[in-house]
């Protein structure tokens, strides 16, 4: 081969190596989350990481970091607002410290089954999504997706609560919600608000008497080896976010975009399924542990949902008197 031929060939490997597309090159991404390993949620992320690369022919590497490896909830929210996380599971209620309409779906008793649930939160065009798309959107995060978290449950170490007037004094670890918090200060409750990371280690040293996650995370997260009484009060219903970084979102092509969040409203559909099954097993397991379990009768609930319907009322101004409104509406039009 001659020296022209040479150089000829040289450059004529460059330009096919420069000619690959971007798409070969593969993008790493963590996505972070807090709940238990082999969690609903937990399978939900490991799902979406597996289908999303196999979509992307593995072009995006997503690796799932779950139990609070990546730290608690707002210290990925930071992180993803920064753009120093890619993707996280992120229950907003846990992030009013961001912006407080974060939690404006923690206001006690919008729903009380989960058709009315399904009506309300899981409606693209209504209150609550569009509120926390918008919000989370100013944070730089994108919601690609909602999943299921639970009804809320009360429970605590010292005594059952049957009613209302029980819940006067005992000392429970709240999110920092002004929603959650609103309603059990309502009840006489001292609220100890701190990161969920934390919990275990509070109830076990009896710093708090108590907590108000439901059935999956208090099993899961082993919150009831500490604990004695639990009471299904549903005050809250709790969704939970698939999010992404801004930063991160911005260097997907439109056609990988497409591809995460229809495989994020995929996984979060069989995982809103599977936790509504697995419910009744976890309180199953719970019981069987020694917990006494407390299920009010529709008249005591109707003494919860009255002490509730006082917080919507003084947090009108927190999340706007014109989406309570709304809110309401909706509400009342799910009950129909």
């Amino acid at each position: 081969m001659n020296k022209r031929n040479f150089i000829a060939g040289a450059a004529l490997a460059l330009a096919t190596l420069a000619a690959v597309p971007a798409m070969a090159q593969e993008v790493k991404a963590r996505l972070g989350h807090v709940f238990a390993a082999n969690s609903t949620m937990d399978q939900a992320a490991q799902e979406f990481a597996k289908l999303v690369g196999e979509r992307t022919k593995g072009r995006i590497g997503i690796t799932v970091f779950p139990a609070n490896q990546l730290g608690g909830e707002m210290a990925q929210a930071r992180e993803l607002s920064r753009g120093s996380l890619e993707l996280s599971l992120l229950n907003p209620g846990s992030l009013a410290g961001l912006n407080p309409l974060l939690d404006i779906h923690y206001l006690p008793f919008i729903a009380s089954d989960f058709k009315q649930v399904d009506a309300i939160f899981y409606n693209p065009k209504g209150v609550l999504q569009t509120t926390l798309r918008e919000t989370l959107s100013k944070q730089n995060i994108e919601t690609l997706g909602f999943f299921e978290l639970e009804f809320r449950a009360v429970t605590n170490s010292n005594r059952p609560v049957e009613k209302p007037s029980d819940l006067k004094g005992l000392k429970l670890r709240v999110p920092g919600s002004a929603a959650i918090k609103g309603f059990f200060e309502e009840a006489g409750t001292q609220v100890v608000v701190m990161p969920f990371p934390e919990l275990f280690t509070a109830l076990q040293q009896k710093t708090v008497d108590g907590q108000d996650n439901g059935a999956s995370i208090t099993y899961e997260s082993r919150l009831f080896e500490t604990q004695k009484h639990m009471t299904l009060t549903n005050h809250v219903y709790a969704m939970g976010t698939v999010a992404s970084s801004s930063k991160f979102w911005s260097t997907l092509s439109d056609a990988e975009k497409k591809i995460l969040t229809d495989t994020a409203a995929e996984v979060t559909k069989k995982q809103i399924e599977k936790n509504r099954q697995l419910n009744a097993d976890f309180l199953q397991k719970i019981e069987a542990s020694g917990i006494k379990i407390v299920r009010p009768s529709a008249q005591v609930m109707a003494e919860f949902e009255k002490v509730g319907q006082n917080v919507w009322e003084k947090l009108a101004g927190t999340y706007g008197a014109d989406r309570i409104a709304a809110l309401r509406q909706e509400a009342a039009a799910a009950r129909k």
